[in-house]
């Protein structure tokens, strides 16, 4: 039979109230009345009703996560599973349970506000920040809860985690002309977002830093984080322009991108891609990538947010995490191009 707070009370010798103060540790009970009801806990195998618990204290303990996609490309893209992990490891750790919703444009806008105003969540991830975000926006002015993965337009206070994608970028693209690299392709996607916007802004500075004119025959920018991007982009750069590296925004791209170099014998371009996944190292040849260490971006977001609901003073309102190049075949940073 399973064993109710009642039970406790009544082995205890105390009130139903005075048990649920000591499994909140309220410091209204004497330390020796505590030490008495927990041995009765521990002695009866009594479990605490967690939701009952947290819902007396207007609280769900519950985390919820927006996925810019749909399901089926979120887990085709194993990025989104890192930032997943590192999310799933500080709610474990904190004591905390995970709500997913999928939300493309149209539809964005509803699962925010079903996820306020349902109060089913205690705060909210967004995976990702666009100029003009009406969906941080909405959050700041209902103050919700919510901690963003991308560095928005506008701080103003707002809880973000990102790389520094404006240096990333500006950094390899400079690396890249170093080797001997003129004429360098940058393929991206969602132009809106802040991440393409960020990306674009530090190749188009390395280039101006080393007196190379942006050209726009080498720059593409597709709808999705998808192969068909590559495909498609590479494909138009290629009908105006003739690159020797290529700069693709996604690993998922830079696939599509390594398909139609495969497909038309093209064996001259250095090719490199973000995310560092699975797929960048399978490929053939394998594509070098930029490790921009998902989990950590996911763990670190959970941390502010979590910080945040617990009142945790935190002496900053984001956090940068680092990345590195992960050198692969389709990067030859010895053989300097002419």
């Amino acid at each position: 039979m399973k064993i109710t707070i009642n039970d406790v009370a009544k082995a205890a010798g105390v009130s139903k109230a005075t048990v649920s103060r000591v499994l909140s540790n309220s410091e209204r009970i004497s330390d020796d009345t505590k030490r008495k009801v927990n041995d009765v806990i521990k002695n009866m195998g009594y479990i605490p009703n967690a939701t009952a618990r947290n819902l007396a204290k207007n609280s769900t303990k519950t985390i919820g996560i927006v996925i810019p996609m749909d399901a089926g490309s979120y887990f085709y893209n194993d990025f989104y599973i890192k930032l997943m992990q590192g999310i799933s490891s500080l709610a474990q750790k904190k004591g905390y349970y995970i709500m997913y919703a999928f939300g493309n444009d149209k539809d964005e806008d509803k699962v925010i506000k079903d996820l306020c105003s349902k109060g089913v969540v205690d705060g909210i991830i967004m995976l990702k920040t666009e100029q003009d975000d009406k969906t941080i926006n909405y959050l700041a002015d209902r103050k919700f809860p919510f901690v963003v993965i991308g560095k928005p337009l506008e701080d103003n206070n707002v809880l973000w985690v990102d790389n520094d994608n404006f240096k990333i970028a500006y950094d390899l693209v400079c690396e890249l002309i170093k080797n001997g690299h003129k004429k360098i392709c940058f393929i991206g996607a969602q132009e809106k977002w802040m991440v393409y916007q960020e990306r674009i802004k530090g190749y188009k500075k390395a280039l101006e830093d080393n007196n190379i004119q942006y050209d726009t025959n080498l720059v593409y920018c597709g709808e999705e984080f998808s192969d068909e991007t590559g495909l498609a982009g590479i494909k138009e750069v290629l009908s105006k322009s003739d690159p020797t590296a290529v700069i693709a925004i996604d690993d998922l791209v830079a696939v599509g991108i390594n398909k139609y170099f495969n497909m038309n014998s093209i064996r001259d371009k250095a090719l490199i891609g973000f995310n560092n996944t699975m797929l960048a190292n399978y490929q053939t040849p394998s594509i070098s990538s930029v490790e921009i260490y998902g989990d950590k971006l996911g763990y670190y977001a959970a941390e502010l947010l979590v910080n945040h609901l617990e009142k945790i003073n935190d002496a900053s309102n984001y956090k940068i995490i680092d990345s590195k190049i992960i050198y692969r075949q389709t990067y030859n940073s010895i053989i300097k191009r002419q």
